[in-house]
């Protein structure tokens, strides 16, 4: 074969090996579709979900009522039950991204391979069958324009073997970058699996609560408003006694210990879409964080911020539907776990978490429907301590979230300290010395 005859083989095998593949285009066209129908799903489910907020926040603006509260728990299992549906959607969406990015893997690898077994060839070829050098062949031409023809076809071959090597790497770019997106949407696949697991124990959180609430009052308005009552005096006469004994502990609190107030050292216990949402519900609260109540209320504890002086409120209330899964403000260890509500009669934390941090800070978190965590645990920021509830003193689900001072703070109950025999007097929980009390905001 001519060193011409050679070159034309080499452009033509290069030309074609190099026509885009369209063995699996129908799949992942199939593929896309079925993605695109499910995002738009989603947008529906999520209209449907603002839906039931806008309902929830309404209710909310009512005087509380036993049929209020059970409208509220039953709209937020038709929310919880969106949300699942909205979480299964994803899931199914990102498996099929992972299938769809399968096929482009399959077919960029086949498109590696073949391409690199073309050139190959190509230039074997070249080396086999050019045993003239390009020199000697110009020489040998019969005419000018021949040997302008014979030179021109190996620029053209050059120039097609430069190209499709470029095209090679390209694919390769393509196909590693294929592999990090499969990498990224199995790692989301992972997070909304241990999201729906969450999503499922909230609706069995809000279950349980609702059918407390209708045994408790025998699903009557005057038993309800009895037991709100009841509740409403222990926990005065709770807070009486735990003032009396923060007032006696013999612990130090020393503020230049403490970080800087306005440091922001402490994240928010919950994640940021439900930090999200409270942005959006501004018009409900007042506030950008669903903040219901806030820490003091005396111009003692308004002009010191940071240091509670043993009136007023000793955390902020957020709003949180049962069952929100509730984070640590900042990684640490469990000083202790606990549950008011083992003791008859005594309306206090609930079921309650303190976290103790290696910055002079302890956090604490109440009134969860169930604690994820044990004492003793080292826990990381934004881990999951439990879910949000409404156990303990309160007439709706929010959490109570607490920041103490470490050194001024224990784990005790009322009878260990002063011989208590009523009330709280076996519970276990924390209690401070009254300047141990920070404002949350503070650090926030």
């Amino acid at each position: 074969m001519s060193a011409r005859g050679s070159t034309f083989l080499c452009l033509s095998v290069l030309f074609f090996v190099f026509i885009p593949t369209i063995a699996h285009a129908q799949s992942v066209a199939e593929l896309q579709s079925q993605i695109d129908a499910n995002n738009r799903q989603l947008e529906s489910l999520k209209t449907e979900i603002a839906t039931f907020q806008k309902q929830l926040d309404e209710i909310g603006e009512k005087k509380s009522t036993l049929q209020s509260t059970i409208s509220s728990l039953a709209l937020s299992q038709k929310q919880l039950t969106i949300q699942i549906q909205i979480t299964q959607n994803k899931i199914a969406s990102a498996n099929l991204q992972i299938k769809q990015l399968t096929l482009s893997i399959g077919d960029k690898e086949a498109s590696i391979v073949s391409n690199q077994s073309a050139i190959a060839k190509a230039l074997r070829k070249v080396a086999e069958n050019e045993q003239t050098p390009l020199v000697t062949s110009i020489i040998s031409a019969h005419t000018l324009g021949e040997a302008w023809k014979v030179t021109d076809e190996m620029v053209q071959f050059n120039r097609a073997l430069s190209n499709d090597i470029k095209s090679l790497r390209a694919v390769r770019t393509v196909l590693a970058t294929n592999r990090d997106e499969v990498t990224k949407v199995k790692a989301d696949l992972v997070a909304l699996q241990t999201n729906l697991t969450l999503q499922k124990r909230s609706v069995d959180a809000n279950k349980v609560a609702q059918q407390k609430l209708l045994v408790d009052t025998k699903n009557q308005e005057s038993n309800y408003q009895k037991i709100i009552a009841q509740k409403q005096a222990a926990e005065k006469s709770f807070e009486q006694e735990l003032l009396n004994l923060q007032s006696q502990l013999n612990l130090i609190v020393h503020p230049d210990l403490l970080p800087k107030v306005g440091s922001g050292v402490l994240a928010w216990p919950f994640d940021n879409a439900f930090m999200f949402s409270c942005t959006q519900r501004k018009k409900v609260f007042g506030n950008l964080f669903c903040i219901t109540q806030y820490f003091g209320n005396t111009p003692f504890s308004t002009a010191n911020a940071q240091i509670y002086n043993g009136y007023g409120h000793n955390a902020i209330d957020i709003a949180a539907p049962i069952g929100t899964p509730v984070y640590a403000a900042l990684g640490g260890t469990v000083l202790d776990t606990g549950n008011t509500d083992l003791v008859p009669g005594c309306y206090s934390f609930g079921k309650w978490v303190m976290v103790i941090h290696g910055n002079g800070l302890s956090t604490l978190y109440s009134h969860l429907s169930s604690i994820d965590i044990m004492k003793g645990q080292q826990v990381n920021t934004k881990q999951i301590l439990g879910l949000s509830g409404m156990t303990g003193y309160a007439t709706g689900p929010h959490l109570h979230f607490g920041v103490y001072a470490t050194e001024g703070t224990q784990i005790m109950t009322l009878k260990q300290f002063r011989g208590a025999a009523a009330g709280c007097a076996n519970a276990k929980m924390p209690v401070a010395t009254l300047t141990a009390y920070l404002n949350p905001l503070s650090y926030l």
